[in-house]
């Protein structure tokens, strides 16, 4: 018998130490039952006569012939299958025996048992992809919806750090009634999207929903309407709105699921997930403890890309926001992070784009600006790496190049936690572009989601105050005075870069009495 261990699902099966966990969760099995499951497994999909079973698992010992199918009903009993069912891993062939039916890989042993090494295939969140249905009542509409599905799949296909199931494997669901669980446990995966097409005219509506199979819940669902011009340039456009909308919330889901989990037994990948979260409620103490889960995950699993990642993320927040005791220091570490996390990981987005985020706040501009775009390369899609191209444009003294990717990243990613401070960074290049008005409107922005954010109301005051709006600015200055003076408010690399946007925001500031 072959050593393994294998992966099907959400479940992990180590044949040599008879261990079988559903994400990281040891599974209770019988001795009779795990005999007949490694065995089924190890043949891969060919059937095991009732025979073989009872001469390999009773070794030779007379019993019933029902003995066999009481413990293969425990097993699926165990499997979280119904015994006849189209999506059971056992499946019965009539006259001969049995078989395993499904996905199945063989893969590393798993990092939540051994608690080292790389993470295991299980530990990356999974998601299918269906058909999107054609409300349209025109079945030569049918290319457009399976040209939207495909695209998506593709565009999902590029992210490192989640598994995307093969367009035909999705595509044997088409037509048929979608229920999200049992697509979850025929492809094995943790998430479905699910959705339709409907097109009237040259108006075409899209409606998405992401569901959490293993929990029958629904973490994000929008929809879209577009006017049908181009008809490859607006699947370009759904594709990217789509795909752009789905890859945070996934991120924001991990980081709760991993969040609630206890302490006790957690591997590297489990440890940089509930940073993530920490990272994503953006305070300082959040970030201090997210930079701990992060360091501890490196030093878990030395070969873990991402943690390498998170932790260059976290360290240039840190000094970005003000928060750093050695700001030195921890930018050293950012960039020491990032730049092992991308050598592990060449062709990880969120690598190139932590490396890039390190950078700006280093100093290094252009090798900033170098780093991100080769993150929009690797992920068309990826509304961080728009964000950070026109951030690092804008800090290298390029205003008008910085609108574009800037407007574009929030227009993908509309709910980032942290845009309260990429909507100051667009404001900023409006203003300095010679257009404060469109600006201001994203300074406001910029207020409304961190209220408390007294950066976000220089901006509002330099975008009115250019604007001509003087006693607007007056009465923004009035609640910039109740509020405390930040530590840093990010823009130092950009005032020594650019000297003379950093008198027009003093100046500003000065005409309504905003001075500390």
């Amino acid at each position: 018998m072959a050593a393994g261990p294998y992966s099907f699902g959400l479940f992990h099966l180590d044949v040599d130490r008879r261990h079988l966990t559903q994400e990281g969760v040891p599974v209770k099995l019988g001795s009779k039952a795990m005999d007949i499951l490694c065995l089924l497994v190890d043949a891969r999909g060919e059937v095991v006569t009732k025979g073989e079973l009872m001469a390999r698992v009773w070794q030779g010992i007379v019993v019933e012939e029902n003995a066999i199918q009481v413990h293969v009903s425990a097993l699926r009993k165990a499997l979280d299958q119904v015994a006849a069912g189209s999506g059971a891993w056992v499946v019965t062939v009539a006259g001969r025996g049995y078989r395993f039916s499904g996905p199945l890989a063989t893969a590393p042993p798993s990092s939540q048992e051994n608690g080292k090494g790389p993470a295991g295939l299980l530990d990356k969140p999974s998601i299918a992809v269906m058909p999107l249905t054609n409300l349209s009542g025109d079945q030569d509409q049918e290319y457009f919806a399976d040209g939207i599905s495909e695209d998506i799949i593709t565009a999902l296909s590029r992210s490192r750090w989640f598994l995307v199931i093969a367009r035909n494997s999705s595509f044997a669901f088409k037509g048929k009634p979608i229920d999200a669980r049992h697509v979850a446990r025929e492809l094995g995966v943790r998430y479905v999207l699910e959705g339709s097409v409907r097109k009237s005219g040259q108006r075409v509506r899209i409606a998405a929903q992401l569901i959490d199979a293993s929990l029958a819940t629904q973490v994000w669902g929008d929809r879209f309407d577009f006017e049908l011009s181009d008809v490859f340039a607006i699947q370009d456009e759904i594709t990217e709105r789509v795909a752009g909308a789905i890859e945070p919330e996934l991120l924001k889901s991990e980081g709760l699921r991993a969040a609630t989990r206890g302490a006790q037994d957690l591997n590297a990948w489990d440890l940089v997930r509930q940073g993530t979260w920490q990272f994503h409620q953006v305070t300082k103490p959040t970030h201090l403890r997210a930079r701990e889960l992060f360091r501890s995950a490196v030093s878990r699993d030395p070969r873990l890309a991402e943690a390498y990642m998170w932790l260059g993320r976290v360290n240039e927040s840190i000094v970005g926001y003000g928060w750093s005791d050695d700001p030195a220091s921890d930018l050293r570490e950012a960039v020491r992070s990032s730049l092992k996390g991308v050598e592990l990981d060449e062709k990880d987005p969120y690598g190139h784009y932590a490396l890039s985020m390190s950078y700006l706040f280093s100093g290094a501009l252009e090798e900033a600006i170098q780093a991100a775009e080769r993150a929009l390369e690797l992920s068309p899609t990826f509304a961080l790496a728009y964000l950070g191209v026109g951030m690092a444009r804008l800090y290298a003294g390029d205003a008008s190049g910085a609108i574009d990717p800037l407007a574009r990243g929030l227009r993908l990613n509309p709910f980032d936690p942290q845009n309260f401070h990429w909507c100051r960074s667009l404001a900023l290049a409006y203003c300095f572009s010679g257009k404060p008005s469109d600006g201001l409107p994203f300074a406001m922005k910029s207020v409304q989601v961190r209220p408390s954010w007294r950066p976000a109301l220089d901006t509002v005051i330099i975008c009115q105050i250019e604007s001509d709006r003087l006693q607007d600015a007056r009465r923004t200055a009035e609640r910039w005075r109740m509020l405390e003076r930040p530590e840093s408010d990010a823009l130092e690399q950009l005032k020594i870069r650019s000297p003379r946007w950093a008198e027009r925001i003093v100046s500003a500031l000065a005409v309504v009495g905003c001075m500390d």
